[in-house]
C-alpha cells in the first residue's frame, strides 16, 4: 500500500487529467473505498481538489495567487515565448484579419507581423501597438476600454462592445494558465469574459502558452474553450503536461 502522501499525490495526478470516481481510484491505487473517501476528504479540505458526487475533480476553484508584474512576465521564459511567437506567425497569411490578445507572447508575435503586407490586426494589447504602429503594410485597429496597467491591455464593457461588431480570421490568445478540458485561467472576471467574447468572434483560435502555463490553475476566473483550437507551446514542455491536451479531439498541439 502506498504511503498516505504518495497516495494523495497519485490521486491528484489522476484527477488532474479527468474527473475520477471512487471506484476508478480504488482500482488504480489498490486500496479500499473507505481509504479513498478519507483521502478525498483530506485533499478537499486542503483545497487541492473538489469533491463531486461519487468522486473528485481538479481543484480549479478557491485558488488564487498574486499576479506576476509586467516586468516579471516579460523576463519569464523569454526564449520559449520567442519560439512560440515565431511559430504563431507562420499561421498568419497576407490578407488576414487577426486578433492579438493581451500578454507578452502576443506582443512578441506582433513584432513578427510588422513586415507583413495587407494585414489587418485587431488588438487590445498596447505592447503590440508599439510594434505595429509604424508598420506600413498593417492596418491596425485598437480595441478601447479600461486600461489594465499590470498587463498594458484594455478590457471592460467598451472593449466587449467593440468586439461584438467585429469578426476575425484568427485570434491568438494568451492566458495566466491553460488547463485541458477547462480552458483559460485568468486573474479577473473581466479578462476571462473578454477572451470569451474573442472566442465567439474568431474563425480560428490559437492559444500561445509557454510550458509554465500548462495545467496551471492559479486564478479563479475561466474562459471555456468548447470548440476546436490549437495550442502552440514549447518543445521543452514535459510530456505529462502535454498528454491531457493531446487526449482531446478538439485540441491540436504544436511544439515550437
Amino acid at each position: 500500500m502506498k504511503k498516505t502522501t504518495d497516495r494523495h499525490q497519485a490521486i491528484l495526478e489522476l484527477v488532474r487529467t479527468r474527473d475520477a470516481n471512487v471506484e476508478e481510484l480504488c482500482a488504480s491505487l489498490g486500496v479500499s473505498e473507505a481509504t479513498i473517501r478519507r483521502d478525498l476528504t483530506a485533499l478537499a479540505k486542503q483545497k487541492r481538489l473538489v469533491r463531486t458526487y461519487g468522486g473528485a475533480t481538479a481543484a480549479l476553484v478557491g485558488v488564487h495567487e498574486p499576479e506576476a508584474s509586467l516586468e516579471e512576465r516579460k523576463a519569464a521564459q523569454r526564449e520559449q515565448k520567442e519560439a512560440i511567437a515565431q511559430a504563431a506567425a507562420l499561421h498568419v497569411r497576407d490578407g488576414d484579419t487577426v486578433l492579438l490578445d493581451g500578454g507578452t507572447t502576443c506582443a512578441g508575435l506582433a513584432w513578427h507581423l510588422a513586415a507583413r503586407e495587407d494585414l489587418h490586426v485587431v488588438t487590445n494589447n498596447l505592447l503590440a501597438v508599439t510594434a505595429l504602429a509604424n508598420a506600413p503594410g498593417v492596418r491596425l485597429t485598437l480595441i478601447g476600454g479600461e486600461l489594465r496597467g499590470s498587463s498594458m491591455s484594455t478590457l471592460g464593457p467598451l472593449a466587449e462592445l467593440i468586439l461584438s461588431r467585429l469578426t476575425v480570421d484568427c485570434a491568438f490568445l494568451g492566458a495566466d494558465g491553460v488547463v485541458a478540458g477547462f480552458g483559460l485561467c485568468e486573474a479577473s472576471a473581466q479578462q476571462a469574459y473578454l477572451k470569451e467574447c474573442i472566442v465567439s468572434r474568431a474563425a480560428e483560435i490559437i492559444v500561445l502558452a509557454d510550458s509554465d502555463k500548462l495545467g496551471r490553475a492559479r486564478q479563479q476566473h475561466w474562459t471555456p474553450l468548447q470548440r476546436e483550437w490549437r495550442l502552440i507551446t514549447s518543445s521543452a514542455a514535459d510530456g505529462a503536461l502535454l498528454a491531457p491536451f493531446r487526449a482531446l479531439d478538439e485540441v491540436t498541439v504544436e511544439l515550437a
